[in-house]
């Protein structure tokens, strides 16, 4: 037990053991033992004591010694008054208030605390500066605008209210709700600022991307003012803007003295508009560097596919952490190497240094689903319910969108239906999948579903729906979704709603009323949408309208070999072979591949791939001779029809 030891040294009415182990406890069963104590000794009248209790635990990482300061603050001191005046004038101190307040106001309950202060001023504890930055804190961190400006109200009228900090809290909390405007008012009638007050308005331009304003607020800083912050946060705002990075450059050459920050802010701009050559450069001149200028720079190599380059610099990490293998995988994925990523996320699994996060998960489920490794999904599924991960936010949506696509729509339903705040992203996920599968009509009873739950679908619960009628051939009810969209739910129709309805008339042979659809359309069709037709076009043989299609797919000038494709087998279809022997020139010309159909399939943990005239399969001979079997028995069941009749 926690108190065994030291109760043979100390009497049992010493306070003593109780002091020394308030630090050592972390769980529940400590608090019984010392509250048990506290009961059976008679200390739990001992003011002293319990207030040592308060300031301990409200304090700490642990949410049960949380818990028990609250507990004992709110039966032991918030509401015991004493007869004598000096007493009751010492109750009403605010400064246990405020501990408690602020365990509300920093912790998981930031409302709680505005609660707390009506309570406290009801009882006759008075608000100091402290209380009401406080309430500021938690008005901002959850975004109740309208209490925190009855705050701004209040500091009106307390002679305290125009102190340095709370002006400087009142700008953070305007600014943290987005409210820029009020932030400056607050800012310009500040009789004295600081460092703290021109930083937070900075800040506030930069991340509302107002940068043209951040600067003017940062060429007022005194140079006295001026400091790391400041320089910082201004060249974080040009580096991430648009056609800014050459004057972050320029800012960044200027500065008095640099920190990891800096050189860090800059890599990410070069970064993310591409310039690898002077990210590089940067990487090699700084003095330190950290995980962060790792990350970066391997998931800028990854973005611009030099994903070799990539996992050099990850490789030569002297450390690393659950971002830089975050960014490594992501890299992956998004050139395709799905394999080389579960690689590293097995290895962090087995590491048991990491601490997985939601964004690794995430990263992993996505190379699943490309894989179609459903018994890899399958166990990343049972270990995120062993680690108890939520799956009302984003992973939900991705494991309904694995399942989907690894070809098993009931486990897809399974993990729908159990999630319990089923947001708009989870509704177009188990949509999406519904539509992969054909089931177009049970789509459609999904989007009656969240009509009557009142969730508002968006675009994208409609690209899912219109796709789903394609694919299960609904002519009218696509149209119907279509109008539904636009005239219901007010959706205005985008580029790739138009292309899903080119889809649905074409595949149904409706190829006129299509080419209609995309003269009517209120965007300059793409490749995309050219392409979708004249696939229409060839499978039904309507040449005549095709024809015209593909001239205008080749004036596009199109990055995508099966544009060129389509349009020669049109051309071919029409008899105009000098039109494909032009098609195919200029496919060589570009240097365009025609990339093969692939189909595979899953079979006891293995995946078969199968590429278009591909006979590299070990069992190549015995799949032939079973598809010749069966297309024999085809033939032969085709024949005994025909003759019947």
């Amino acid at each position: 037990m926690l108190l065994s030891a030291n109760l043979n040294q100390q009497p049992w009415n010493s306070a003593i053991p109780t002091l020394v182990l308030l630090k050592k406890c972390k769980r529940l069963s400590d608090i019984n033992q010392i509250h048990a104590r506290l009961l059976t000794t008679g200390f739990i009248k001992n003011t002293f004591l319990t207030t040592k209790i308060i300031l301990s635990f409200s304090t700490s990482l642990h949410a049960p010694l949380i818990e028990f300061a609250r507990f004992i603050f709110f039966r032991h001191h918030a509401f015991e008054f004493d007869e004598e005046e000096e007493e009751e004038e010492e109750e009403k101190d605010p400064f246990l208030w405020n501990a408690i307040i602020k365990t509300y106001s920093h912790g998981h309950d930031p409302k709680e605390a505005l609660w707390l202060v009506s309570l406290m001023l009801e009882n006759g504890a008075f608000a100091d500066k402290f209380t009401l930055s406080l309430v500021l804190k938690a008005c901002s961190r959850v975004g109740l605008v309208k209490e925190g400006m009855q705050i701004h109200g209040l500091l009106k009228k307390l002679e305290f209210g125009s102190d340095l900090f709370l002006q400087n809290c009142l700008i953070s909390f305007y600014v943290k709700c987005g409210c820029l405007v009020r932030a400056r008012q607050v800012f310009d009638r500040m009789p004295k600022r600081d460092s703290v007050s021109y930083n937070s308005m900075i800040d506030g331009y930069v991340k509302g991307g107002r940068i043209d304003l951040a600067r003017v607020v940062f060429d007022c800083i005194p140079l006295e003012e001026r400091n790391l912050i400041s320089w910082n946060s201004l060249i974080r705002g040009y580096a991430l803007s648009e056609d800014g990075i050459l004057v972050a450059w320029q800012l960044f050459e200027k500065m008095p003295e640099r920190d990891l920050i800096s050189w860090n802010s800059m890599i990410d701009g070069c970064v993310k508009c591409g310039r690898m050559e002077d990210a590089q450069g940067l990487f090699d001149r700084m003095p330190n560097r950290d995980i962060v200028s790792w990350a970066n720079m391997i998931d800028g190599y990854a973005k611009n596919g030099r994903v070799d380059i990539a996992r050099s610099l990850f490789d030569e990490m002297p450390e690393r952490d659950v971002v830089a293998c975050n960014a490594m995988m992501g890299g992956y994925v998004q050139n395709g190497y799905w394999m080389e990523a579960l690689g590293i996320f097995y290895g962090m699994q087995s590491d048991g240094n990491f601490l997985l996060d939601n964004a690794t998960l995430l990263i992993a489920l996505s190379a699943i689903a490309q894989l179609g490794h459903i018994d890899k999904g399958v166990a990343i599924h049972r270990f995120i319910e062993e680690i108890g991960f939520s799956l009302d936010g984003r992973l939900g949506v991705a494991l309904i969108d694995m399942y989907s696509k690894c070809g098993s729509i009931e486990n897809a339903m399974m993990v729908f239906e159990n999630i319990k705040e089923k947001s708009v992203d989870h509704w177009n996920a188990i949509i999406g999948g519904l539509a992969i599968h054909g089931l177009g009509e049970l789509a459609l009873d999904f989007l009656m579903e969240m009509e009557r739950m009142r969730v508002e679908p968006d675009d994208i619960t409609f690209i899912g729906l219109l796709n789903a009628c394609g694919h299960a051939g609904l002519v009218k009810e696509g149209m119907m979704c279509f109008e539904l969209m636009r005239r219901v739910h007010k959706v205005e129709p985008k580029l790739q709603h138009y292309g899903c309805m080119v889809d649905i008339l074409g595949r149904a042979g409706h190829i006129e009323e299509a080419k209609n659809f995309v003269e009517e359309m209120p965007f300059e069709p793409n490749d995309v949408i050219w392409r979708t037709l004249l696939s229409a076009c060839k499978t039904h043989e309507s040449f005549n309208v095709g024809k015209p299609v593909a001239e205008n797919l080749m004036r596009l000038d199109s990055p995508s070999p099966s544009s060129y494709v389509l349009a020669s087998n049109m051309y071919a279809g029409l008899g105009k072979w000098n039109d494909v022997r032009k098609v195919r020139a200029m496919m060589k010309e570009k240097n365009l591949e025609k990339i093969p159909g692939c189909s595979w399939i899953e079979l006891e943990g293995h995946v078969h791939a199968f590429f278009v005239q591909d006979k590299s399969h070990p069992q190549v001979t015995g799949i032939y001779s079973i598809l010749d079997s069966l297309s024999m028995t085809d033939s032969e069941h085709s024949y005994c029809k025909n003759v019947k009749m």
